[in-house]
Order: C-alpha cells, then sequence, then structure tokens
C-alpha cells in the first residue's frame, strides 16, 4: 500500500486503498493522493458542516461545457450527531472558495496521483505522477490586463476539438479556475489548450488561459486525468 504524503505541519492523508468509514481526516495533499466527486444532487453547499451554516453554493451536475462537474474533497468530518460531512473545492468566482456537503451528495471517491503546476514566471508547465515528473512544457499564459489567476485550481473536463476551432489545438482541458476574461468560449474559465501560434510561446498572449504547443498537448492529454489538481503560481 503507497504511503500517504503529507506536507510539513499537514497530517497525513488517507492511504490509498483504505476502505471503511470515512472519519476526521485529510483526503487529499494534492501533490501525491488526490481525491474528487460527482455530485448526486444539487444540494447546497454550506460555510460549515452543519445544515445551519450560511450556504456558499450549490453543487451541480454538469459543468459550462457540458461533462459531469468534480469537486476535490479535500478532509471529512464526522459531526456529533454521527453525519458525514465532505469539504470540497468549488468552480466558482471568487477563486479559492471552499465548502462543506453531506457525504450522500456526492458519489463514489475517485483518486488520481498526478499533480500539475504552473509557474507564471519562469512560463512552464509541469506534470507530476506519484511525485516524479512525466511531463514538462513552456506555456503562454494570460497577459497584464487578463492574467491567468494564481492558487489551487483542478481539472474539470477534457475536450477534443474545442468549437473545432484551430484556435484551441486539438485538446483542451478546462480548469476550477476563473480570469477577468478568457479565450474559453463563453468567457470565465481558465482553460488548458493547444494554439494555432506556436510563435507566442512562452509568453503572456491570452486573456487569461494557458497555451501549449499542439504536440505537448497532445502528450499531455495522454497524461492527465480528470481531478488532476492544478496550481498556478
Amino acid at each position: 500500500m503507497p504511503a500517504a504524503h503529507a506536507e510539513e505541519g499537514q497530517p497525513t492523508v488517507r492511504p490509498v486503498g483504505v476502505g471503511g468509514a470515512l472519519g476526521n481526516e485529510r483526503l487529499s495533499d494534492e501533490q501525491r493522493v488526490s481525491r474528487f466527486a460527482g455530485a448526486v444532487s444539487r444540494a447546497p453547499v454550506r460555510a460549515r458542516p452543519s445544515s445551519g451554516a450560511p450556504q456558499v453554493g450549490r453543487l451541480r451536475y454538469l459543468t459550462e461545457d457540458g461533462p459531469f462537474e468534480v469537486y476535490p474533497v479535500l478532509e471529512s468530518r464526522v459531526e456529533p450527531d454521527g453525519s458525514t460531512w465532505l469539504r470540497i473545492r468549488l468552480p466558482t468566482r471568487p477563486n479559492g472558495r471552499t465548502g462543506w456537503v453531506p457525504r450522500d451528495d456526492l458519489g463514489a471517491l475517485k483518486m488520481v496521483s498526478t499533480a500539475l503546476r504552473v509557474d507564471r514566471t519562469t512560463l512552464r508547465a509541469t506534470l507530476t505522477r506519484n511525485g516524479r515528473r512525466i511531463w514538462s512544457s513552456p506555456i503562454g499564459v494570460g497577459k497584464a490586463s487578463t492574467p491567468t489567476p494564481a492558487g489551487r485550481f483542478w481539472i474539470r473536463s477534457r475536450l477534443r476539438n474545442l468549437v473545432n476551432d484551430p484556435v484551441y489545438g486539438p485538446y483542451a482541458f478546462g480548469t476550477g479556475a476563473y480570469s477577468v476574461l478568457s479565450d474559453w468560449p463563453g468567457g470565465g474559465v481558465v482553460g488548458i489548450h493547444g494554439t494555432n501560434q506556436p510563435q507566442l510561446i512562452p509568453g503572456r498572449p491570452s486573456h487569461g488561459c494557458i497555451r501549449v504547443p499542439n504536440a505537448a498537448i497532445k502528450r499531455l492529454w495522454q497524461l492527465m486525468p480528470i481531478g488532476t489538481p492544478v496550481r498556478i503560481q
């Protein structure tokens, strides 16, 4: 059984393969062990693990692009009444919001061992699996007036030939990040996609999306699954 990885000062993560009821425990380190789930109801998301806590959002079934929505699951908590709650990341503005939902409002927990890091200073993205680098590429990010936002996000969707437009290259990934205005159809969502202007990479040519050379995005498509955490710095 793989050992759970923990950052300094953080509790260890529930190990891969451990069954049984959830307790008061960390479920994702967003590096080597990350869990996620889809919604099975349109339940409200609460600020605290209590049905009386303020509502900070609502679960949804689908992303803006059509595929099923997925939510990173960060930790679980068992309340005195015996109810189990999960803290999740929310795909909404402002970026970085989290909230709590009852365990029964999410489906089966799935797990990934991949993680993507996007460095806006070096203009390079790197994918790891179990902490080991398996892919890296120069990238294009948002210009000063429409920057690619920093923070912790995740891969929500995988799309081929987005709207049949060569601007996006052969493959695209939708993330849980939102920009002031992105290249993504309909605006808002920060996507990771190919390009028909490879000469602008590395650089800062976009409205918030992350552009990747087409040869590199084809390789990334083979390696990066739904639920992969994305850290933009």
